[in-house]
């Protein structure tokens, strides 16, 4: 058994550094495929409005373990054996796709049918509907709640290690069993996490305010 050392906090920063990462594959994969879910739940055609939902409710309904073990055991009994990182990244950009497209679907509904109607009035068509009137809208509105999601997204990237990604919660998972501290191991993790989310949770409150001043 080995004391907790400053080289533990060290191997703690660099598993960090690697959430960070899955966090950001997972928000800008997510986020690209949730932009094009949320585009197919307003769209005027019912098809793509079907599809998009039915997306939504499968992944919704799944929990994100069994989608790590899918995509990670069950794509490599088919043949593709994955890394644990694309593995993950994977799974976790499907996930976000659902969640954010909701999110955003919300969004772009909360604008004003008025705008809608005004712009259509201008002789916009659809395209441009969205992009000169209803998307700048609605991305503000969408600014909070976005962010507040991204806090839940680094937090759950802890499940990840159950495909053997080494990320904050399993290095100090590995540290705990060679030193046998476990205060000191995940309250040091506990820490780390909260240095991570809690700027973005600040900055979901602050977007919060702002937007809620602007609307008064």
């Amino acid at each position: 058994m080995t004391s907790f050392t400053f080289l533990h906090v060290e191997y703690l920063l660099q598993a960090a550094v690697w959430t960070i990462v899955l966090s950001l594959i997972a928000f800008v994969c997510g986020g690209a495929g949730g932009f094009v879910i949320a585009l197919g739940r307003v769209s005027k055609s019912a098809t793509l409005r079907s599809i998009a939902s039915w997306y939504i409710q499968i992944v919704q309904g799944i929990p994100l373990l069994v989608v790590l073990f899918v995509t990670y055991f069950g794509l490599a009994i088919a043949g593709f054996k994955l890394s644990p990182l694309v593995a993950a990244g994977i799974s976790f950009a499907v996930y976000c796709a659902a969640f954010l497209g909701e999110i955003w679907r919300g969004c772009i509904e909360a604008v004003p049918k008025t705008q809608w109607e005004a712009s259509e009035c201008l002789g916009f068509n659809r395209f441009e509907q969205l992009q000169k009137v209803i998307l700048p809208q609605a991305f503000k509105i969408a600014i909070p709640p976005t962010v507040g999601f991204m806090v839940q997204i680094v937090k759950n990237t802890s499940l990840a290690s159950v495909i053997g990604f080494v990320d904050l919660s399993r290095a100090g998972q590995i540290i705990n069993n060679s030193t046998f501290q476990p205060f000191t191991v995940f309250g040091c993790v506990a820490l780390i996490y909260f240095c991570l989310c809690y700027p973005l949770s600040a900055l979901s409150k602050h977007f919060e305010r702002k937007l809620n001043v602007s609307n008064r």
